[in-house]
């Protein structure tokens, strides 16, 4: 469940004030989502910073792993934002920390869960396959 890190910097972000799409894809999975966002009716889950992709993926039951239930503590909610990425709030220097830890960073890498979008843009957010909570996968739940 989410909550707040407070040994990071609060990252200045801006909420959405009129309505855009997010795509949310996995090739190797065939995931592709189209979900339209109304921010007067923001889906939210309390994963992740309010209005984060994060927030918005699992209140629409989209999974993307994270570990630290999106406190920017850890990689596993690397995603990486293929188109709208100028909509985002900035990476901070704690983000870009985690994200040194992740596999296959790429320039457009997020973290889900500080990935703040303004609604100026769509967005197509690409979830890596290879990216998984391992401690998930090894349990026998």
């Amino acid at each position: 469940m989410g909550g707040s890190n407070p040994y990071i910097t609060k990252p200045d972000t801006k909420a959405a004030t009129k309505p855009f799409r997010i795509t949310f894809q996995n090739p190797s999975q065939g995931l592709k989502q189209d979900v339209d966002i109304d921010p007067s009716n923001m889906p939210t889950s309390g994963s992740g910073l309010p209005g984060s992709v994060l927030d918005i993926a699992m209140a629409l039951e989209i999974d993307i792993d994270h570990a630290c239930g999106g406190v920017c503590a850890c990689s596993t909610c690397h995603v990486i934002v293929r188109q709208g990425m100028n909509s985002c709030s900035e990476s901070t220097d704690e983000e870009g920390d985690q994200l040194d830890k992740a596999p296959a960073v790429t320039p457009n890498s997020r973290l889900a869960c500080q990935c703040v979008p303004n609604g100026s843009q769509d967005l197509v957010v690409e979830i890596p396959s290879w990216n998984r909570n391992r401690v998930r996968e090894g349990s026998s739940s």
